[in-house]
């Protein structure tokens, strides 16, 4: 009889290591995916930049990358940077900094594309 509702605990300890291992890899596509979008932004932002019009490459990657995104578009000489940091979305996944750079060399002053 020692050994009654033994099985109960087992379950109980298996079923939060499911739940905590689940977590973590939500954590991680969440993670995944939000540096998807920071290099996507980066990319969009030094493109833009590069062609002349940094404005429009600074709103186009707030709205593509995640939210509360910082957005950092640097121009020395010809040539453009642009850095995008951002936190994981959901904070599954603490102290976690997700960072894309972007670099652009820019188009001559009076070319048409």
């Amino acid at each position: 009889m020692a050994d009654r509702g033994a099985v109960t605990v087992e379950a109980a300890v298996a079923l939060g290591a499911i739940v905590l291992v689940l977590a973590f890899a939500l954590g991680g596509i969440s993670a995944l995916s939000a540096q998807v979008r920071c290099v996507d932004a980066a990319r969009e932002a030094a493109r833009l930049a590069a062609r002349g019009e940094p404005e429009r490459g600074r709103a186009a990657a707030v709205a593509i990358a995640p939210p509360g995104a910082a957005v950092d578009i640097r121009r020395s000489g010809d040539e453009v940077t642009v850095v995008v940091h951002a936190a994981p979305v959901g904070g599954l996944l603490p102290g976690v900094d997700l960072t894309a750079e972007a670099y652009a060399v820019a188009e001559p002053e009076g070319v048409i594309p």
